[in-house]
């Protein structure tokens, strides 16, 4: 039977997971477990029961919940059996035109979400207006709620009072809201909303806060109707959702509600508990970290992976952000917050001064993290007992002694540090690394060292040798600068090292990087001790 539009009353609860935990397993759940979770949803009493995306980017296919239209979507729960529930879906604001929803009647809808940026809110609010002539209960979600100020707010309201949707959602697309935010927006919406209007709540659990935010709401001073999202074991983008089992018992407990959390636990057991087993969702460390900097997570995503940086540059780098710009992922703009970091200048001159007189006219040999740093150990501790040569480490400690630490990658460094001060070693670091303790020996200023090569520009060989080309040396010997083979398991001498890139990106860096020591050697006697690819003529 189909739900009347008015019959969705007082305090509701709207389950998510077949539409927001589509992120976590790209909405390939299998028609099967689309069909299953829905019927325990159905029979536990959910009120409301989302159950994908409608997006024409996608072709039709039964075993996944985001479809092109409403017709497909019909037919990918066609095995669906008499409901107690509403079933809405959801549409992400110019991604399915108005022409791929069919009259309601036709369709196992009963409602459609619309989600929206604050800029496009005007226009989502007439694209409603059209959804509602179709005959579908209308939910407007304000995604990223936090970037709106309070004008925007009531401007919005005012547009949504003439056109009186069923209802309008606060969801806090990255976690960033504590109870006093989640309050602040709220009670601005119930001020100026029509009263008919229902108000939903949709979070996020980067601060761990879905489900005592959400719990809060309750306690708001309104009249009006509440709807409250949950998902599955919290299952959905990021860092997930608010529990549904934890809700329905707060409600069942609290509220008067007999929502039959057994159906709810049994659908977790069966279909949820093995995609979490392949897909972990959830409360994450670097959720956590863009959440603090009420930023985009790919923002976080597009440090961390550079795998040079500490989480205190991370940070720093991170509250350099314009406001404005926080929530909309810019790669450029951040790519370039970054190089500014980078490229904070220091008056290296004295230490040049000093190194020069310690390394100049010496025998010089560099190691690095490669394997044969450690399959040749007997070949370089030979050569040191032969020739007696400074030995700098490049990034790591080897086995073999050496007489400086050269530090230009604030990850190792910070895994390097226990040993750093159990042997006393003398260090020398880029301006980028920030020392734990007592400064490094010698610092040197990191903007003057890179090169103007993307793939290379950082790389820890290259600037090391422009440093010794800096301060005069003409000779040096290499060990454990092996380059990148296609299995991570052999590029370095501990796994930890790994850059996680793709070996087209290294096969990118191992030309560059043998173009590069050509072009030293035309002022620089380089000799490798040990194999290389970069040692190709």
């Amino acid at each position: 039977m189909k739900v009347g539009l008015g019959m969705v009353r007082g305090i509701k609860l709207l389950d998510c997971t077949l539409r927001d935990g589509g992120y976590v397993n790209d909405w390939e759940f299998g028609n099967g477990a689309m069909t299953c979770i829905f019927e325990r949803l159905n029979v536990s009493g959910i009120d409301i029961i989302e159950i994908g995306f409608l997006d024409q980017r996608h072709q039709p296919d039964q075993n996944r919940t985001i479809q092109p239209d409403t017709e497909s979507l019909t037919k990918a729960f066609s095995k669906i059996s008499d409901r107690k529930t509403m079933v809405v879906a959801m549409i992400d604001y110019g991604t399915c035109d108005i022409e791929n929803l069919q009259p309601r009647s036709e369709t196992v809808l009963d409602g459609i979400r619309v989600i929206f940026k604050k800029e496009n809110m005007h226009k989502a609010v007439e694209f409603g207006r059209e959804v509602m002539e179709k005959g579908y209960a209308l939910f407007l979600n304000m995604v990223s709620i936090t970037s709106y100020e309070a004008e925007d707010i009531i401007e919005f309201s005012e547009d949504v009072n003439r056109i009186k949707p069923f209802a309008v959602s606060l969801v806090d697309t990255y976690g960033l809201m504590h109870k006093e935010q989640m309050s602040f927006y709220f009670n601005l919406l119930d001020k100026h909303l029509d009263p008919s209007i229902s108000i939903g709540y949709h979070s996020h659990n980067n601060f761990q806060l879905a489900y005592s935010n959400t719990i809060e709401v309750l306690e708001l001073k309104t009249k009006r109707d509440i709807i409250l999202d949950g998902s599955l074991y919290g299952m959905g983008k990021s860092a997930g959702n608010a529990p549904l089992e934890l809700l329905a018992m707060h409600l069942n407990e609290n509220y008067g509600k007999n929502y039959d959390v057994n159906q709810i636990l049994e659908a977790i057991d069966v279909n949820i508990m093995p995609m979490y087993e392949k897909h972990y969702w959830g409360y994450s460390f670097y959720f956590y970290i863009s959440a603090k900097n009420d930023c985009h997570p790919n923002y976080v995503k597009h440090l961390v992976d550079k795998r040079s940086l500490s989480i205190k540059a991370v940070n720093e780098i991170l509250g350099k952000i314009e406001y404005k710009r926080k929530l909309a992922f810019d790669k450029q703009y951040i790519e370039g917050l970054y190089m500014e970091y980078m490229l904070d200048n220091l008056d290296d001159s004295e230490c040049i001064e000093d190194l020069s007189k310690e390394l100049s006219g010496r025998e010089l040999l560099l190691i690095g993290p490669g394997k044969s740093a450690d399959r040749d150990r007997t070949k370089i501790k030979a050569f040191m007992e032969d020739k007696a040569p400074i030995a700098v480490a490049v990034n790591f400690i080897p086995s073999v002694g050496i007489d400086y630490l050269f530090v230009s990658n604030s990850k190792r460094y910070s895994l390097m540090v226990p040993n750093i001060i159990d042997c006393g070693l003398r260090t020398i670091a880029t301006s980028n690394i920030t020392p734990i303790g007592e400064p490094f020996d010698y610092t040197v200023e990191y903007g003057g060292l890179i090169t103007d090569t993307d793939e290379i520009w950082d790389n820890a060989l290259v600037i090391l040798l422009n440093l010794l080309k800096k301060i005069g040396v003409d000779k040096v010997y290499l060990a454990g600068f092996d380059g990148f083979s296609e299995s991570s398991d052999t590029n370095y001498i501990n796994k930890s090292f790994d850059l996680s890139k793709s070996f087209e990106y290294l096969s990118t860096v191992n030309r560059l990087l043998t173009k590069k020591i050509k072009e030293y050697r035309k002022d620089m006697n380089i000799v490798f001790l040990t194999d290389s690819i970069y040692s190709e003529e």
